[in-house]
């Protein structure tokens, strides 16, 4: 009853939603992720895996899509060797390739440098889900190191692929979406500035929504912050694509209070 309840919901065929759970095929949309059957699709995944990690994926499934990730990859960290990683972090489910990333989050000790060099394919990943996961597991670690992680994704604001640009911004967003708020750079967001500042006349559309989204973000606490920053870049660039970042990063400010 509750899985023809999930695909009335979403439009998810019963051929497709077993793809889904069985790892045969990506999802196309939030929905569709939203929808699988971790418990499922661990057994197709890892048949052999023992009862305590059924247990715990069982549980996971229970709790909200973040927390479940992270529990299904703190679960698998404990138990996957380094042929077994490798070989789910090609899988063709992005769920599992999902997972992969917070086991790799779960593993990490060494600091933000290392993990990053882990996270590196991930963020280029070609599912949109993958790319979602992969700054949602890194983010923890990058900001218990924030002076380090800032300084590496400004290092990778020039990559040729615009998901690895987006990453850069994206992972530090001072709020961010379904994740946990960054106080220092929510009361100081220049601090962000190495990242955002090779990105304001990006020419993707994808890295831009991202910058326009991290300004937004500060601008709830600092919005004269964010009104100084796009004022210079629109008074030193005449790109559209920095009038575009500009106008979608001061949609919800005041600017009479600014002015105040």
């Amino acid at each position: 009853m509750a899985g023809r309840g999930v695909r009335g919901r979403v439009g998810i065929s019963a051929r497709h939603l077993s793809a889904l759970n069985t790892g045969t095929t990506s999802a196309r949309t939030l929905a569709e992720a939203l929808a699988i059957d971790h418990t499922i699709l661990l057994l197709a995944v890892l048949p052999d895996a023992d009862e305590e990690l059924r247990a715990r994926v069982a549980a996971a499934q229970k709790l909200g899509i973040l927390q479940r990730m992270k529990s299904i990859g703190a679960a698998l960290a404990e138990r996957l060797d380094a042929a077994e990683v490798e070989r789910l972090a090609s899988h063709p489910s992005d769920s599992v390739r999902g997972w992969v990333c917070f086991l790799h989050a779960a593993r990490a000790t060494a600091g933000p440098a290392a993990l990053l060099d882990e996270l590196r394919c991930f963020v280029d990943d070609g599912h949109f889900a993958v790319r979602e996961w992969v700054w949602m597991a890194a983010r923890p670690t990058l900001t218990s190191d924030l002076d380090t992680s800032i300084r590496i994704l400004a290092g990778w604001t020039d990559d040729r692929s615009e998901r690895v640009r987006r990453f850069a911004s994206e992972a530090l967003r001072p709020r961010g979406v379904w994740a946990t708020h960054i106080p220092e750079l929510k009361q100081h967001p220049e601090l962000g500035e190495p990242i955002l500042n090779p990105l304001c006349a990006d020419p993707s559309r994808y890295v831009q929504d991202s910058v326009s989204n991290w300004i937004n973000d500060a601008a709830r606490t600092r919005p004269e912050w964010a009104v100084e920053l796009c004022g210079r870049w629109a008074s030193e660039s005449t790109d559209p694509a920095t009038a575009r970042i500009v106008k979608r990063a001061l949609r919800s400010v005041d600017r009479t209070a600014t002015r105040s």
